[in-house]
């Protein structure tokens, strides 16, 4: 099997991306799984690499090990290409701990901070990655950001007063340029016109295309679109063309996963088996993943 990196490499070669969908449950994990492969998906042509994401509050909710265990196990019992990153890390202990613990990628988020000090704190993540192979023997894979797009991934009612989605607040080539330099990230993920989280009115605000081109070829490192929930099935298969090589959802599969559990509990009121309660949740997240990775690979 392929590493991760090269599963990457070979996404941006093709103008394709892997998706990246975050987890709060073992539920979820299943879905995605099963949404990514031939085995247990409703559409087989998507036997596809994939990622899953754990933030902190998701992998504490879950358990860091528990959680590397379980991908791990996937991976191994069934020879498919899943991996697991650790999402939005706001400090280096929690980098580390993700590194030692066996997980293929991790992001440390300081977008935050002040340019130079997240500059500093993401060097200190690469460097430390270094000593630690993935489970696989590869590198684990360092991912940072820049400009700040918010936090939560749920339902909004507008933007965040603290996202600015303004010209000037995006990040500029030159920022991307020099930040990857001097971090030797192996992944890149700015602000560009994305937010965390899904507007309840509809439609996220559209992605800055152009900006998506510029930086991809001043980083000269794959980017990353997180915030990719809400945005249309066109702006991210034009980012995609641009040059964004992993793609977020998270908010869209909590969603799923809410809507069909309420339902599931109004339909079944005396159901008390939490497998035959959770069975339409699961089915809908699995969904959601098959849509987003139709998408994402031109299919």
């Amino acid at each position: 099997m392929k590493t991760l990196r090269e599963y990457i490499e070979e996404a941006e070669a093709r103008h394709v991306a892997i998706g990246h969908f975050n987890v709060s449950n073992i539920e979820a994990v299943w879905a995605i799984a099963r949404a990514a492969s031939h085995r247990g998906g409703t559409q087989p042509e998507l036997d596809l690499p994939v990622i899953i994401g754990v933030s902190e509050g998701e992998r504490d909710f879950i358990g860091v090990r528990q959680v590397a265990a379980l991908v791990k196990s996937i991976r191994e019992e069934f020879d498919q290409p899943i991996f697991l990153n650790a999402d939005h890390t706001y400090s280096f202990d929690r980098v580390k701990e993700a590194i030692e613990v066996g997980f293929d990628a991790v992001i440390f988020d300081g977008s935050k901070l002040p340019f130079d000090e997240n500059l500093v704190e993401t060097k200190k993540c690469v460097d430390y990655a270094k000593k630690f192979p993935t489970p696989d023997g590869s590198e684990v894979i360092v991912e940072a950001e820049l400009g700040y797009i918010g936090t939560s991934s749920k339902l909004l009612d507008t933007i965040p007063e603290d996202v600015n989605l303004g010209e000037d607040a995006l990040v500029k080539p030159e920022q991307a340029a020099m930040f990857v330099r001097e971090t030797e990230i192996d992944l890149f993920a700015p602000a560009v016109g994305n937010v965390h989280g899904m507007l309840k009115s509809g439609v996220d605000p559209a992605l800055d295309i152009v900006r998506i081109k510029l930086i991809r070829e001043a980083a000269g490192v794959p980017l990353v679109l997180h915030g990719a929930s809400g945005n249309t099935e066109d702006d991210l298969r034009r980012a995609i063309a641009a040059g964004v090589a992993v793609v977020h959802i998270n908010t869209e599969l909590r969603v799923a996963y809410r809507d069909a559990l309420k339902q599931s509990l109004q339909e079944n009121p005396d159901e008390v088996a939490p497998y035959k309660i959770l069975k339409p949740a699961i089915l809908a997240m699995q969904k959601v993943v098959e849509t987003k990775l139709k998408i994402f690979n031109n299919l």
